[in-house]
């Protein structure tokens, strides 16, 4: 289950690392956009990008958001997903479309026309645990 205030700070947009590991076990970073669908955290990709492929071959995946505000004592929060990632085929122009209102303004139109024909991929991803530093963070 995703907590409240996880919840409203990615309905805020911060970007989001999505961490997935290589073939050598080696971890691979993008920053990518997310929304939260039911009670999966959701990313699209136009193309089968090294994310895709690796998720497809192993599906542990770290996702982490930098907060909005310090802690008592001082620290920025921040919250690291820990989950089980799956690739659908299809949809990612229109998630891009939705999540392009929040990351880029009410009015953006994304991905560009000339591409929304692709199906592209979506990553639903199912925590398993939370860790950081904020209201989030497991003890």
């Amino acid at each position: 289950m995703i907590p409240d205030a996880v919840r409203a700070l990615v309905a805020a947009g911060p970007l989001a690392h999505l961490t997935t590991l290589n073939s050598d076990g080696s971890p691979q970073v993008t920053v990518v956009w997310v929304g939260i669908e039911d009670d999966a955290f959701v990313t699209a990709h136009m193309g089968e990008w090294r994310k895709v492929k690796n998720v497809r071959r192993d599906p542990r995946v770290a996702l982490s958001f930098l907060g909005t505000r310090n802690n008592p004592r001082g620290l920025r929060e921040y919250v690291v997903a820990y989950g089980e990632a799956h690739i659908t085929e299809g949809g990612a122009p229109e998630l891009l479309q939705r999540l392009a209102r929040i990351y880029m303004g009410p009015d953006a139109e994304f991905p560009p026309r000339n591409v929304r024909h692709v199906p592209g991929y979506i990553t639903r991803i199912r925590p398993l645990r939370f860790g950081g530093v904020g209201p989030w963070a497991e003890s």
